[in-house]
């Protein structure tokens, strides 16, 4: 007898919908070949199109549908000309985040070999770190208070609460420890700003305190500008990094600088209840309908998916699934012969997928 899981499946804008469908049968592949597990698919509607269209970006129905699915399966969303009264873009997937408190944001920075990497070191080729996101407070929290007075003075508040923190750190470090137990080198690195500003130095301490109960872990500490500094002098000293809001926002894209661009970057966002997967990139209005996206990030996403659902369901037929996927991934792209339209190649949706989907093969 199969397992079964429902997924919500948001396609969003742009290029969302191109991208989704080729994920979408590649997970189907898979798990025929696989067997044992089931997913069965509900399209839910969000973003931009959605606003234009009933007046809301991620509505009440829309969000409690995704709350009912084991798992959400999300493409891109927002368009650069389609803005709120007050001028901020149209963002449903920061709702769903903090919504949902999908306080783990996870940012695989992990190279595919065959893939262009932007550094000349060897040691580039062979990336494989990820940063972890607070996804629901720090400095994104001005968003919801963020103030103008008098045309002259614009002030936004860093949040950082102990709750989040700890259950933060808590996964941080139960991910670490996970990746230890791959071979990985088991550190996590906290990053911050706690020689200048007082919430960080909140934040190194609740990390500090946490990091007691996972003595397994070597914890360290990084001001967030010297990360930054290291990333692209040597990237590979790092295992897991654990972050506030904004600075993941910006570290995790320069990690997917580090990796081919943001078309092979995928992410999770990650909670107690729920959890959404999807690829690091936008919406891509400009080349919608060309054929031109790169379809990596968003097929690497449905593997992370299938890897979340296998540990939290104890499903061995999910994890297979999914390291078949990797596999595959790093397969296609092995040769060399790919070189996605964003990098400069000419490699466009169908023949990345196709490609990829050409590699789904049991592995041993």
């Amino acid at each position: 007898m199969s397992n079964q899981y429902n997924i919500a499946v948001l396609p969003g804008d742009g290029i969302g919908p191109e991208i989704t469908a080729p994920c979408l049968e590649i997970m189907n592949k898979v798990l025929d070949c696989v067997g044992g597990v089931e997913l069965h698919y509900e399209t839910l509607r969000a973003g931009a199109a959605a606003y234009l269209n009933q007046g809301s970006a991620l509505s009440d129905e829309t969000l409690e549908r995704a709350k009912q699915a084991d798992a959400i399966l999300l493409a891109a969303m927002g368009l650069p000309d389609v803005r709120y009264p007050d001028g901020t873009e149209i963002v449903p997937q920061i709702e769903l985040r903090e919504k949902l408190n999908l306080f783990a944001g996870v940012r695989p920075v992990r190279s595919i070999q065959g893939a262009p990497v932007t550094l000349a070191n060897p040691k580039a080729h062979h990336l494989d770190f990820v940063i972890v996101r607070e996804s629901t407070e720090g400095l994104f929290a001005a968003r919801r208070n963020g103030v103008i007075e008098d045309d002259s003075i614009a002030k936004d508040t860093m949040e950082i609460t102990r709750d989040t923190s700890e259950r933060l750190f808590d996964f941080s470090f139960k991910f670490t420890q996970k990746r230890k137990r791959k071979g990985k080198p088991g550190v996590l690195t906290c990053v911050d700003k706690a020689n200048v500003l007082p919430s960080m130095a909140f934040f190194r301490k609740i990390f500090n305190e946490r990091a007691a109960r996972f003595p397994d872990v070597e914890a360290n500490h990084a001001y967030v500008d010297a990360a930054a500094l290291n990333m692209v002098r040597c990237p590979w000293i790092f295992d897991v990094m654990v972050t506030e809001n904004m600075y993941g926002d910006i570290l995790s894209d320069l990690g997917a600088g580090l990796i081919g661009g943001m078309g092979m970057a995928p992410s999770a966002d990650i909670g107690d209840e729920y959890a959404v997967f999807q690829p690091c990139h936008g919406s891509a209005p400009d080349i919608m309908g060309t054929g031109k996206a790169n379809p990596t990030a968003m097929i690497l996403s449905g593997a992370m998916l299938l890897e979340w659902l296998g540990d939290q369901r104890q499903d061995e037929n999910c994890l297979k699934a999914s390291a078949i996927i990797y596999n595959a991934v790093d397969q296609a792209f092995g040769s060399g012969e790919l070189l996605s339209c964003e990098l400069g190649g000419s490699s466009g949706t169908k023949e990345i997928s196709e490609r990829i989907s050409s590699e789904l093969v049991p592995m041993a």
